[in-house]
């Protein structure tokens, strides 16, 4: 697939061209001859001559032909042709890249044939709307019209492809396959977007309609590629967590997916011999395809190919674009920065090529009037300038396409220019103005963030390359103030304030569902008393040289310390301490964990010596978060011996409060046989009986569904049928890299994933009283994943309730048993909170002497959201 261009702004190449397969079919009926009622001489003159405008490529004049035309049929409420003006007019408007008012014609069109019973219209009608919605990034609105559900043989009855089907309308089925797969790709949904995809092609194959077949290959050419690039990102993952077998099998998948992905887009080619622009769309996708597969002179030849056709086409809107998306191919692009939002700098010897390439895009976008890709083409040659350092011709390229992007209203690439004038005037050493405009940038960002944030859920938004650094960068300038400022408590609170926005993004973006996560008051961050009088919360902010910790003690005292340790030696030695306490006895050193205490607790110990702090709470960043703070050591005795522990995704994701009901009621969920999910083995827990008789002893409001009881379709009626306080699930689990690889193992050897636990919890708090505590025992997550273990410390926040409880790793069951139910024993008596409920049943073991006292057994379990 073509390097990152223009994500969320323009969608040229794949799902934009689907609707480009009913784009001959207004002009034909626009003709005199056509239009059933009688319209003006002068209406008809203005409709022939937009259409002549339109086909010659010039949308602004075809326009004012047409809207001439629509205000005369107004005044003669002529209103089926006015219909058929509005759809030019859609159209026109859609290849201006005027998204809002091309969805405002639509609409009018729409209704029209709905009064009137068109059904065939209607469905096509709203095939092309819905591509408006996915070219915005509003996948969901564009999958509600086409069908709204995941079956590709059940759609609702008034959606798109439904009514193509009822119709026997097989242009318009296809149509609607295309673009409905090409939507869930695009959210991420791969095998949905085959399944779609799939059928769209075998549908335009049997009508054996070219431009339909065409579509529908590149769509499953870029399926594959997206999938080809995530097994690339996770060998780069497991690479850098040293697993250099599995890196090297994903490595292996990943070939697999570009070989096939390229074969799509060869496959699409020879159909493609009589349409330049779908060869060069070919073209351009294969280049990447080949880079990856590590074919160069094969990279090289197809560029030159695209080169070739781009000099042939006509002046119009994908010249342009195919003109910034050459000047990004002009050079291998590492998987891993394919699809960043910040251009890699192009070698000198390219700059020059890039420069002619991104000023023809200029020209041309200037030629059509079409102000969107005006500001792709002037941003990119800023960033041209920037890799140059010529500062001055940035500064000046990089304003002109935020002007641009702010005329025509299009506030989902400003963020980029924002940005990028804040790079600039950093490395020009003008501090301030560089941290208003990332401030600017992240108000820009989350202005579009409910698009962007899911809007490509297949990469994650490449969240880490396009989304994250901007508020590392904002914060790490901020950080870059003389100690004796940071140390104000309102500069911290600002970095802080930061740091929390950045963490609700994260989970947003992980999660997918920009609707769930809500924060709470960020006047927390000044109060924090609010936490209670004996508790302090220490932050972490990993940059690339050092890490920057922040205390908040109750008194409103805000301490900043600086770890003094690179970003990647970080990584190593965190992984180092895990992989000894996973170990057991065979890696584990007290000498790790003291070297881990003296990096994140030891700057505040005497502080919290002298005030009377009996928990801690802690708010990770990155490789932070797989952290067992509770195994950390002073030298003397371990962290948990002093005070009780629990982690927050974000200082304004948790709202701390002492209201646990006094009569818990419980559902209890196990599994106790072993399973089999998906070819993945699973032994046997033969414990789970046990700790489920242990709670229910402790709780005798409480329901059991053990083995074949526990099923999706049974906790959903739990849920539904009754108030639960507790919910607690002892099963296998895994914490993965994506929600959809966050899965619990049920009794019927099934996944039930974060995703569809979240929605049940989610439903029945929306109906029932809120649930306290959702308590996971023998789930982990990956060693050095720092994806896995943000999934584990969001699941409370996505699911939605008040807290947590799970383990990092995989325990032994017994041990598991054991410290779930000393957690119930001790949240019985008085005056003691979830914290050291954990805390204290943690203590038994470490103090009863038995084999079961090593950190392994009892470090892992972390307590996230309320800790009260």
């Amino acid at each position: 697939m073509v390097t990152k261009r223009r994500l969320l702004i323009f969608f040229f190449f794949g799902a934009f061209t689907v609707s480009l397969w009913f784009g001959s079919i207004p002009f034909t009926q626009a003709k005199p001859g056509n239009i059933t009622i009688a319209q003006s001489l002068q209406a008809n003159q203005l409709v022939e001559q937009g259409v002549e405008l339109y086909q010659k490529k010039d949308y602004a004049r075809a326009i004012e032909q047409w809207q001439t035309a629509l205000n005369v049929d107004q005044t003669k409420r002529d209103r089926p042709s006015q219909t058929i003006i509005r759809e030019n007019l859609a159209r026109a408007y859609q290849q201006q890249g005027n998204k809002d008012k091309a969805l405002a014609n639509w609409q009018q069109a729409i209704a029209y044939y709905r009064d009137t019973k068109n059904q065939q219209k209607v469905g096509r009608l709203l095939t092309e709307q819905a591509q408006i919605y996915s070219s915005l990034g509003q996948q969901k609105k564009a999958i509600l019209l086409l069908c709204n559900t995941p079956q590709i043989n059940a759609c609702l009855p008034e959606s798109a492809l439904q009514i193509a089907r009822d119709r026997q309308d097989q242009m318009g089925e296809s149509a609607a396959l295309g673009s409905l797969g090409d939507a869930y790709r695009l959210r991420g949904n791969d095998r949905q977007a085959r399944n779609y995809l799939q059928a769209s092609l075998k549908l335009a194959q049997e009508i054996k309609d070219p431009v339909y077949i065409s579509s529908a290959l590149d769509g499953l050419g870029n399926t594959y590629a997206n999938l080809a690039r995530d097994r690339e990102r996770l060998a780069q993952s497991a690479l850098i967590n040293g697993d250099t077998i599995e890196a090297q099998e994903i490595k292996q998948e990943a070939q697999k997916f570009n070989s096939q992905a390229l074969k799509y887009f060869q496959e699409n080619l020879k159909i493609a011999h009589n349409d330049k622009l779908a060869q060069m769309r070919s073209q351009l996708n294969s280049i990447s395809a080949y880079y990856r597969l590590g074919d160069d002179a094969k990279a090289e030849q197809a560029r030159q190919q695209a080169f070739s056709l781009f000099t042939s086409l006509p002046v119009e809107r994908e010249k342009a674009y195919a003109a910034i998306d050459l000047s990004k191919l002009l050079q291998p692009v590492p998987t891993f920065e394919e699809m960043a939002a910040v251009t890699p700098c192009l070698p000198p010897k390219s700059q020059s090529v890039a420069i002619d390439l991104l000023q023809q895009a200029l020209s041309i976008a200037k030629q059509i009037e079409d102000r969107s890709s005006q500001s792709l083409a002037l941003g990119q040659l800023g960033r041209v300038y920037e890799c140059r350092q010529d500062y001055q011709q940035a500064l000046e390229l990089t304003s002109l396409a935020r002007w641009t992007a702010e005329q025509n209203l299009n506030t989902d690439n400003l963020y980029l220019w924002e940005w990028q004038t804040g790079r600039i005037f950093k490395e020009t050493n003008r501090i301030n103005e560089a941290i208003d405009l990332y401030q600017r940038a992240i108000a820009s960002l989350e202005s579009v963030r409910s698009n962007i944030l899911v809007a490509s859920r297949n990469l994650q938004f490449d969240f880490r390359d396009t989304v994250e650094p901007i508020y590392r960068q904002l914060i790490a300038l901020k950080l870059e103030q003389p100690l004796a400022e940071l140390d104000r408590p309102e500069n911290l609170t600002s970095v802080l304030n930061t740091t929390n926005r950045f963490q609700l993004a994260e989970l947003q973006n992980y999660f997918g569902d920009d609707c769930v996560i809500t924060s709470i008051d960020q006047e927390l961050l000044n109060d924090s008393s609010s936490f209670g009088q004996d508790t302090v919360v220490i932050s972490s902010i990993i940059l690339a040289d050092r890490t920057a910790l922040v205390a908040n003690f109750p008194n409103g005292q805000k301490q900043f310390k600086w770890l003094n340790v690179d970003s990647q030696t970080l990584r190593q030695e965190i992984n180092k301490f895990r992989r000894g306490l996973e170990s057991y006895f065979d890696l584990y050193s007290f000498q790790q964990a003291q070297k881990m205490y003296n990096w994140l607790i030891r700057p505040f110990a005497e502080d919290l010596e002298r005030s009377p702090i009996k928990t801690l709470v802690f708010v990770q960043d990155g490789i932070l978060r797989s952290v067992p703070m509770a195994a950390l050591h002073d030298g003397k005795q371990f962290l948990i011996e002093k005070y009780a522990i629990a982690t927050t995704p974000s200082l304004t994701l948790t709202e701390p409060e002492d209201d646990a009901d006094q009569q818990p009621k419980a559902l209890v969920l196990g599994l106790t046989k072993s399973a089999v999910v998906e070819g993945q083995n699973f032994p046997a827990l033969a414990s789970v009986k046990q700790e489920v008789s242990a709670i229910e002893e402790l709780i005798p409001d409480s329901q059991e569904l053990l083995n074949a009881q526990f099923t999706r379709s049974r906790l959903q009626q739990e849920l539904q049928e009754n108030d639960y306080s507790i919910v607690h699930i002892a099963t296998h689990g895994e914490f993965g890299s994506a929600p959809e690889n966050t899965f619990l193992v049920t009794g019927d050897d099934r996944k039930l994933t974060i995703r569809e636990l979240e929605s049940l919890i989610r439903n029945t708090i929306q109906s029932n009283e809120e649930i306290e505590l959702l308590m996971l025992t023998a789930c982990q997550t990956a060693i050095g994943d720092e994806r896995a273990a943000l999934g584990l410390a969001g699941v409370a926040v996505q699911a939605g309730v008040k807290s947590s409880l799970a383990s990092l790793w995989s325990i032994n069951d017994l041990a598991t048993a054991r410290i779930a139910t000393s957690f119930y024993q001790n949240l019985t008596q008085t005056n003691v909170n979830q914290a050291e409920a954990l805390r204290q049943a943690q203590l038994a073991l470490i103090n009863d002497g038995e084999k079961y006292n090593h950190p392994a057994y009892w470090a892992p379990y972390i307590l996230v959201g309320n800790w009260l």
